[in-house]
């Protein structure tokens, strides 16, 4: 396995567990299993503790594949962290369009609705960040 392979897993490994643990205890203990009101709208809370977990993930993921795993990526920080959150983005809306059909459609429980739309999300991610947020110079 490519050492740059094993930091990204490894990273995001353990950024995804951050993150799950972030949403399982949003979802479990803070907004417990209901409806979050903000002004006129409403919102179904396994989606409100997905959005507050990758609020999290993101600042934790850019700075673990920035300055661990991607490190001899040619491009500047700035051009970088608006990639990443373009990719982030992207990710985080299959994630949510994901968690509705588990969740609504398919019935499944929340977290575990959780869990495999996150790895769906994990598999797009490395291409994503390899060949377009830290394109890496072909000769490095």
């Amino acid at each position: 396995m490519p050492l740059q392979t094993f930091r990204y897993a490894a990273c995001g490994g353990g950024n995804m567990m951050l993150g799950l643990s972030i949403y399982f205890i949003l979802f479990n203990f803070v907004f417990i299993h209901g409806y979050v009101t903000l002004g006129k709208f409403a919102f179904e809370s396994y989606n409100v503790s997905l959005f507050f977990s990758s609020s999290t993930s993101f600042i934790v993921g850019f700075l673990l594949n920035k300055y661990i795993v991607f490190t001899t990526s040619y491009l500047k920080g700035r051009i970088q962290l608006f990639r990443y959150f373009l990719s982030f983005s992207t990710n985080l809306v299959l994630n949510y369009f994901l968690l509705k059909l588990f969740v609504k459609i398919l019935h499944m429980d929340e977290f575990l609705a959780q869990v495999i739309s996150t790895g769906i999300c994990v598999s797009l991610a490395f291409a994503t960040q390899k060949y377009f947020t830290f394109k890496q110079d072909t000769a490095a």
